[in-house]
């Protein structure tokens, strides 16, 4: 199987439509299968501790639960989202909580819990009975809350994670992904990388990983929010494919000892036959 790979735009876009087209056209360039947003209703999403806590932003200041408002697509915005990447790119979600799920099954039949909501067995429960293909997100949980998801909702793809933004090279952990193959040999495990660079998440595709997700942006040192730091410029992306696809012709098999046409020749140079 080739290593599908996800674009997550998240909320890179700052609920500007016309750079969220951007790194769709970006991303479908670069050669990858699906570009992914994030869904929520703010009111539900944002916890009540969360919601008057001011921020600043490029708009100005104002509450957290205000802000999240300002960045959040709706109707509006996906429609013309799905209309764009109809015959480009396949779109997706995470999705917050169960009316963003609900939302969401209008526009792809893919959803994904993310790292925070796992142990919210409410939202993966109703999660999996609105999408046929169901992935969830293990960071920042326990082998536990890990374990007591899939049991709840049976997710097709599970990716290993690590939640930090951006995350340190010495706690990716990246054999953990060895570990999910063997114990849910049944599940697709995949990749997703909040660090810096790409030699690593080169190494999650070699240790197995099916699925790759990245944050994708148009410029994370220029452009505001909280994700583009660990996010991936656009030449990065196309690095990042490239790397991905050319590691894949590499690998070959394990169990065979293959002499190649290059390789027929120079044992003659070598070896008279």
């Amino acid at each position: 199987m080739q290593t599908k790979i996800v674009a997550e735009i998240g909320i890179n876009h700052n609920g500007n439509i016309t750079q969220a087209k951007q790194m769709i056209d970006v991303a479908s360039v670069a050669g990858c299968d699906y570009v992914k947003f994030q869904k929520r209703t703010p009111e539900i999403a944002v916890p009540e501790s969360q919601k008057n806590i001011p921020k600043e932003t490029p708009w100005g200041s104002m509450s957290y639960l205000e802000y999240k408002k300002k960045i959040e697509f709706g109707k509006e915005e996906y429609d013309i989202l799905a209309e764009y990447c109809k015959s480009r790119i396949n779109i997706f979600a995470s999705v917050w909580d169960i009316p963003s799920c609900d939302f969401m099954t209008q526009y792809s039949s893919i959803g994904k819990i993310p790292s925070a909501l796992i142990t919210d067995l409410k939202l993966c429960k109703y999660a999996r009975g609105k999408f046929e293909i169901l992935m969830i997100s293990t960071g920042m949980s326990t082998e536990k809350e890990i374990e007591t998801c899939i049991t709840t909702c049976n997710p097709n793809i599970v990716f290993h994670t690590n939640s930090s933004y951006p995350s340190l090279e010495n706690e990716l952990n990246l054999k953990y992904i060895k570990h999910l193959k063997r114990k849910y040999p049944d599940k697709i495990i995949g990749y997703s990388g909040h660090e810096y660079g790409l030699v690593t998440t080169f190494a999650a595709v070699v240790l197995g990983a099916e699925y790759i997700e990245r944050h994708i942006c148009l410029n994370r040192f220029k452009n505001w929010g909280s994700d583009q730091k660990s996010s991936i410029e656009p030449s990065g992306f196309f690095k990042l494919v490239r790397g991905i696809r050319n590691i894949e012709d590499a690998m070959g098999s394990d169990a065979d000892r293959v002499v190649y046409p290059g390789e027929l020749e120079k044992r003659k140079t070598l070896r008279g036959k």
